[in-house]
Order: C-alpha cells, then structure tokens, then sequence
C-alpha cells in the first residue's frame, strides 16, 4: 500500500489506516492469515512507472496484493519492460544497490471505488445546503470558481456546456493551494453564507478567500481524493464536498500477479460481497473517503474528453 495516500493508505502513529486498510483486513481475515501492510513510496520517474514498481514489488514476493491501483487496461496484462527495481519501502536498500527484478503479469481483482471530481466549498449555514452541482453553481454568477490550470478539474471548468462557467472561472497555478485558498476567508464571511439571490457574495457575506492574484473564489473542482487527504490533515477546516460527482472513467482496485490465484479470489470475495451489503461504503465513510461505487467497465482505457465535459 502506498504509505501517504490518506484516506486510503497512510500511517497513523505508525499503524496502518485507511480504506484500502479495512478491505484488506477483511480478506486476510476470510484467507485465515494475518495482515502485513508493507507501505511503499512512489515518485515519479522518468525510467519506471507505478505500474512497474507495484509489479516489482510482488514479482520480488514482498507483498501478495497491491491496493489503491488504478484500473487501466495498458498498465495490466504482460509486462512492458522485462524488469524494474522495486519502490522505497521500509528495509529496502538505497536504490542504486537495489536489484532488477524480473516482472510478472499484473491481473486486476475487483473495482472497489470510481476516481471522481467534485465541488468543494466552505460548508454552509445550518439550514443551507452545499451546491448540488455545477448547474446551480452557473445559475449563480457571482460565485467564482477556482481551478488548477493543466488539469483535469480545469479542462471540466473552462469546457462545461460549452464554456457556460468560463466567465465564473478563476484559474489557479500548480503550485497554489487551492483548499488552503478557499479555506483562508477567515471570520471574514463563507460564500455559502450569501443568500443565492443574484447579489455580489461579498456584499452579502464578506469577502470570499482570494487566488494569489487577489480574485475571490468559492468553490474549487478537484479530484476528490486531494480533498480528502487535506481534510484529514486540516481536521478544523470548515470545507465541505457537494454531492454532486463527475466519473472521470478510471477505478481504483487491488492487483495481483496472474498466479496469486487464492489471494485475487479472497479479495474479490469480500469486495463483492461488501460492495452489496455497503460495508464498503461504511468504511470509506468511517475512514473519510468521499466514496463513489465503481464505475463499468471496471478496467478501462482511461478518460475521454467528450465522456469528462458531457453532463
């Protein structure tokens, strides 16, 4: 499991917590075998990918099971490169002493969570509601919303209905903070403390938090899972994800190599089973993860354009 991918994976005074945590206990428990959580830290680099690290790190036999994999077809199946060192973990040599070790076939068990962008804004008054959607968001065009520029969440921004929210749109670089932007209003008002009445929200309720270059905003689309991560971090914020949830075509799910065949089957088992009777969506919430149920096809080819700006 990756070490810092809270809500899902991540060490809590040195324990193991998160999603990913629960669904692989209740698989350990179904096997008859203790859990042993080897935490693994990923970058990007130019000569391997997480695909290839998570396959060395199970073709090296020091795990049975990957979680929190993404679900893409090109990354599953036989190997692309004949070997690849393993990630940092704990134990683990400096990486020039590591050795290359040969891969395997990656196989893909049950989807147990979709990869969703969201609406976040600052929570709202007793009595008032977060927006349902970039719809009544645009009904609304004194409300700005922020987005990262080069990313998903703003290519959704500028190109929704045909640039319907393009006009409400501030964008916000790489290397902002877009919740720390948002959460910074302070006690100077929350946009969702304004009356939706068509009246400027900092007339209504203050002054909004600002970009960099000073434009307020009040809202942010993002990948839901950065949220997550910074509310776990920032438990005294007072942020708040709408219910509305845009797919972006790719799930998350655990991987096996193709002959962990007991181990796949366990996980699927209990993945079934928990995403039937909503044990899965208890623990996500339990955890704080804003959950969506897996998306068909479980295992894609990735995100479309056309499928990311439709409604």
């Amino acid at each position: 499991m990756a070490a810092d991918n809270a809500p899902l994976s991540h060490l809590v005074g040195g324990q193991p917590r998160g999603l990913d945590v629960r669904i692989a206990q209740a698989a350990a428990q179904a096997l008859g075998r203790p859990l042993k959580v080897l935490a693994f830290e990923s970058e990007y680099e130019k000569e391997s990918t997480l695909g290839q690290e998570v396959n060395a790190l199970l073709s090296a036999g020091l795990c049975d099971a990957a979680s929190g994999f993404p679900l893409l077809a090109d990354d599953l199946g036989p190997p692309q490169r004949a070997n690849a060192r393993t990630p940092d973990y704990p134990g683990a040599k400096r990486k020039r002493e590591r050795p290359f070790v040969p891969l395997g076939t990656l196989v893909a068990g049950r989807a147990y969570q979709a990869v969703t962008l969201g609406l976040v804004q600052r929570t709202p008054p007793p009595g008032s509601a977060p927006l349902s959607g970039l719809a009544e968001l645009a009904q609304h065009r004194e409300m700005k919303l922020g987005a990262v520029t080069g990313t998903l969440g703003g290519t959704l921004a500028i190109g929704w209905r045909m640039g319907a929210l393009r006009a409400q749109t501030v964008s916000l670089g790489q290397r902002d903070d877009p919740l720390a932007l948002l959460a910074r209003s302070g006690t100077a008002g929350r946009p969702g403390d304004a009356p939706r009445t068509g009246a400027p929200a900092a007339s209504a309720a203050g002054a909004a938090s600002t970009s960099e270059g000073g434009t307020p905003i009040d809202a942010l689309l993002l990948p839901l899972a950065l949220f997550d991560g910074w509310a776990l971090a920032h438990p005294g914020a007072a942020l708040v994800a709408s219910p509305w949830r845009k797919p972006i075509g790719v799930n998350l799910g655990f991987v096996t190599l193709q002959g962990a065949v007991e181990v796949r089957t366990a996980i699927d088992t209990v993945l079934t089973q928990a995403l039937a009777d909503g044990r899965v969506a208890r623990w996500a919430a339990e955890e704080g993860v804003s959950w969506t149920a897996p998306q068909s096809p479980e295992v894609s080819r990735g995100f479309g354009m056309a499928a990311l700006l439709a409604d």
